[in-house]
C-alpha cells in the first residue's frame, strides 16, 4: 500500500517567494531552498527583509491570490490521486497554502505556521518539527505504508532518500549532479509513469 508524498512549490505551484520578489522588486527574496539548504536560516533572512521593507502577511497573501498551479499540475495530481493516496509535504505555511490547495481540489497538506503580530507583520515561524518531510515519511512507514517521494530542493532530499522510491522533479542541475543516484524528471507524464511503475510492482 503506497502513499506518494510531493513537495509543493516548484513541483505543483510556482515558488511563492520568487513571485513575491518579482512583484516587490526585492531580489534577495528570490532565494529558496534550492540556494540555501538550511530552512531556518532562509526564513529568518526573509523575515528580516520583510521587516526592513515594512511588508506584511497580507502583502504576500495578495501575491498568492494571483498564483496559479503550474501547467499540467492539477491534471497530474488528479490522475495520481486515483492511483494511490497523496500527501503534500511542504515547508510553506498554513497562512499561504489555502488558496493554492483550493485550486488543486484540497489535497492533504502537512506544513507549518507563521507567527504574526497585531500589525500583521510576520515575526517568526513555527515548524511542525525539524526535518519534517523526512519524519513524515518515517511515520507513514511506521504504520505500514510504503512511500514514494518527489521534490526539487535540498530540503526534499531527506524524504526522497528515506522513501522506498524517490525522484527529483524539475530540480536544478547542481542538486541533480550531487545526487546522481536519484532519478530526475522534468515532465509530469514521466514522473507519473515512474510512480505508477513502482506502485504496480507491488501488485
Amino acid at each position: 500500500m503506497y502513499v506518494t508524498c510531493l513537495d509543493l512549490e516548484g513541483v505543483l505551484v510556482p515558488e511563492i517567494w520568487i513571485a513575491f520578489a518579482e512583484e516587490t522588486g526585492i531580489e534577495e527574496l528570490k532565494l529558496t531552498t534550492r540556494d540555501i539548504p538550511d530552512y531556518n536560516v532562509l526564513m529568518n533572512k526573509r523575515i528580516g527583509i520583510l521587516k526592513e521593507h515594512n511588508l506584511t502577511l497580507k502583502d504576500i497573501q495578495n501575491t498568492i491570490a494571483r498564483i496559479k498551479p503550474l501547467d499540467g499540475a492539477k491534471e497530474f495530481l488528479d490522475k495520481l490521486r486515483q492511483l494511490c493516496q497523496v500527501i503534500i509535504l511542504s515547508d510553506t505555511f498554513t497562512q499561504f497554502a489555502l488558496p493554492l490547495m483550493q485550486q488543486l481540489d484540497m489535497p492533504t497538506i502537512f506544513c507549518n505556521e507563521l507567527i504574526v503580530d497585531e500589525k500583521n507583520m510576520i515575526t517568526g515561524f513555527k515548524m511542525r518539527q525539524d526535518n519534517g518531510k523526512y519524519h513524515a515519511i518515517k511515520a507513514l512507514q511506521s504504520i505500514g505504508y510504503k512511500t514514494i517521494a518527489s521534490g526539487d530542493s535540498f530540503n526534499d532530499l531527506g524524504m526522497i532518500k528515506q522513501a522506498e522510491k524517490g525522484f527529483l522533479f524539475r530540480s536544478p542541475e547542481h542538486i541533480q549532479k550531487d545526487n546522481p543516484d536519484v532519478k530526475a524528471f522534468t515532465e509530469y507524464d514521466e514522473l507519473f509513469a515512474a510512480i505508477k511503475a513502482q506502485v504496480e510492482s507491488e501488485k
